[in-house]
C-alpha cells in the first residue's frame, strides 16, 4: 500500500499544480455563467423585427388583430401588391380570404419567415378569429377575460409530499427538475473528462516507456490503483472548489440588491407582508424568493452526500476500465476509439434518458436503470432530488449504492488482469475478444 501512496502522490501533485488545471478550475464556472448569460440576451435581442401587411381582409382582422410585441407589426393598407411591398419596406404580404367561415391565410415574402414568428402571427390570426365569434355571439370579450383572470387567481396547488418522519413538505418540481439535471450533467461530463484523462495517461506512460521503469518496482495492479485513486482526487478537489465558487457566486447576489428590498422580503417571509404587493425593485424581489425556494425546498445533506457518492462511485466504476483501454492502446487514436465505445455508449445512453426519468421519476425505467451500476450514477442522481424516501425509497438507495460499490470491485477486477497484460504490450492490435479471455487466465 506504500508504493500504491506514493503514485497517487505523485498523480496528484503532477496534475494539481499544472497550469491547465489551475486555468480551468476558475475559467469553467465563468464561461459556463457567460454562456447562460449570453444565450439568455441572444435569445431575448435577436428576434425578427417584422412587418406585415394584411390584405383582403374579411371585415374583422382590422379591429381585432393586434400586435402585442414590438418584433411583429399589422399594417392594414390597400396598395400593396406583390410587386411594390419591398419598396414600402414591408417584409410580408399577408393573404386572408374567408372561405364557409374558415379564415384562409397566405403568407408571401421573399425569404423564409422563422418558426417563431410564423407561429406568432398564426396565434394572433386565432385570437382575431375568436374575438369575432364572441362578438357574434353576444359575448362581451372584456368581462369572459376578467372572469378567466379571476379563477386563475382564486385558484392554487400546492404538492405536498410525505419526508418519512410522519410530517408533509412542500414540493417544487422545477428545482429538483434543474439540480437534478444539473447533477447528472455534470457527473455524465466528469467520467468522460476524468475517464479519459486516464487512459491518457496511462497510454502516455505506455509510449513514453516510462510505465516498464514504474512496473519493475510495483505491481501493474497497484501502477493501476495508484492512478485512478490519484485523478479522482484531481476530480475532487476541483469540484469542491467549484462547488465553493458557486457558493461565493449566489452569496454574492445580495450585495447587488438594496437593503430596503431585503428588508420588505424578510417582512413577507415572516408574514408582517404580503410579497406579491411589496413594494420596491420586482426583479429583486424574484430573486430573493427564488434563492429562499432553492436554499430551503431542497435536502442538501443528502443531495451533497448522494452527489460525491456516486461523483467517485462513477468514476471509480468507468475510471478502471479507461485505465485497462489505455494499457493496451498504441498511438493510433482511431483504435482507441473503437475500444472506448463500448464503455462510452452506456454513458451517453444514461444521458439520452435522463430527460425522460426527470418527467417521471417513479417509472420502472427510472428504477431499473437507477440500480443498475453502468447507468445509476447519473440516473440515480437525477431522481434524488424529488425527494427520499419519496420519490425514491431507501431500499432503491441502498440497492443502487450496493451494486456501484460491487461494480466497481468487480470492473477493477477485470481491469487489473487486462492492464496487467496490456502494459507491456507493444506494436500489435488488440479487440475486446482477447481483452475478455485475459480476465480468465489464471495468475
Amino acid at each position: 500500500m506504500h508504493k500504491v501512496g506514493l503514485i497517487i502522490k505523485r498523480e496528484y501533485t503532477t496534475r494539481v499544480s499544472n497550469k491547465r488545471f489551475i486555468l480551468t478550475t476558475f475559467l469553467i464556472p465563468v464561461v459556463f455563467i457567460l454562456f447562460i448569460a449570453g444565450s439568455v440576451y441572444f435569445a431575448t435581442s435577436s428576434k425578427e423585427q417584422l412587418t406585415i401587411a394584411v390584405v383582403n381582409d374579411p371585415g374583422f382582422l382590422q379591429s381585432n388583430l393586434k400586435s402585442d410585441t414590438g418584433n411583429v407589426t399589422f399594417s392594414f393598407t390597400e396598395d400593396v401588391d406583390s410587386l411594390n411591398y419591398k419598396a414600402k419596406k414591408i417584409d410580408a404580404i399577408l393573404y386572408t380570404t374567408s372561405v364557409n367561415g374558415t379564415l384562409v391565410s397566405n403568407l408571401h415574402s421573399e425569404k423564409q419567415i422563422g418558426f417563431e414568428a410564423t407561429k406568432y402571427i398564426e396565434r394572433q390570426l386565432n385570437k382575431a378569429v375568436e374575438n369575432n365569434m364572441l362578438q357574434e355571439s353576444g359575448i362581451n370579450k372584456t368581462t369572459l377575460d376578467s372572469i378567466s383572470n379571476a379563477s386563475e387567481d382564486n385558484v392554487t396547488l400546492t404538492n405536498m409530499v410525505e419526508d418519512g418522519k410522519g410530517k408533509s413538505k412542500e414540493a417544487n418540481t422545477g428545482i429538483a427538475y434543474a439540480i437534478g439535471f444539473g447533477s447528472g450533467f455534470l457527473i455524465y461530463m466528469t467520467m468522460f473528462i476524468f475517464g479519459a484523462m486516464v487512459m491518457r495517461g496511462v497510454a502516455e506512460e505506455k509510449t513514453n516507456r516510462i510505465a516498464e521503469v514504474i512496473v519493475s518496482s510495483c505491481k501493474p495492479f497497484e501502477l493501476m490503483l495508484g492512478k485512478i485513486i490519484g485523478i479522482a482526487g484531481v476530480g475532487l478537489t476541483q469540484l469542491l472548489l467549484w462547488i465553493l465558487l458557486m457558493i461565493v457566486l449566489t452569496s454574492s447576489l445580495s450585495m447587488f440588491i438594496p437593503a430596503e428590498t431585503y428588508q420588505q422580503f424578510q417582512q413577507a417571509q415572516q408574514g408582517q407582508d404580503v410579497l406579491n404587493t411589496a413594494t420596491g425593485n420586482p426583479m429583486a424581489m424574484k430573486i430573493l424568493q427564488a434563492k429562499s425556494d432553492f436554499i430551503e425546498g431542497v435536502n442538501w445533506f443528502m443531495v451533497i452526500g448522494c452527489f460525491l457518492f456516486y461523483f467517485l462511485g462513477g468514476y471509480l466504476f468507468y475510471a478502471s476500465l479507461f485505465a485497462a483501454i489505455g494499457s493496451v492502446i498504441n498511438e493510433d487514436p482511431q483504435e482507441a476509439q473503437a475500444l472506448m465505445l463500448p464503455i462510452t455508449m452506456p454513458i451517453i445512453f444514461s444521458f439520452v434518458i435522463l430527460n425522460s426519468v426527470l418527467s417521471n421519476p417513479g417509472s420502472n425505467l427510472a428504477v431499473w436503470t437507477s440500480i443498475i451500476p453502468f447507468t445509476s450514477p447519473i440516473i440515480m442522481m437525477g431522481r434524488i432530488p424529488f425527494g427520499v424516501p419519496g420519490t425514491v425509497p431507501y431500499w432503491q438507495l441502498a440497492a443502487s449504492m450496493l451494486s456501484l460499490i460491487g461494480g466497481f470491485m468487480l470492473t477493477t477486477w477485470l481491469a487489473g488482469k487486462i492492464y496487467r497484460t496490456g502494459i507491456l504490450m507493444y506494436g500489435k492490435k488488440v479487440t475486446w475478444k482477447e481483452m475478455i479471455t485475459w480476465t480468465f487466465r489464471k495468475n
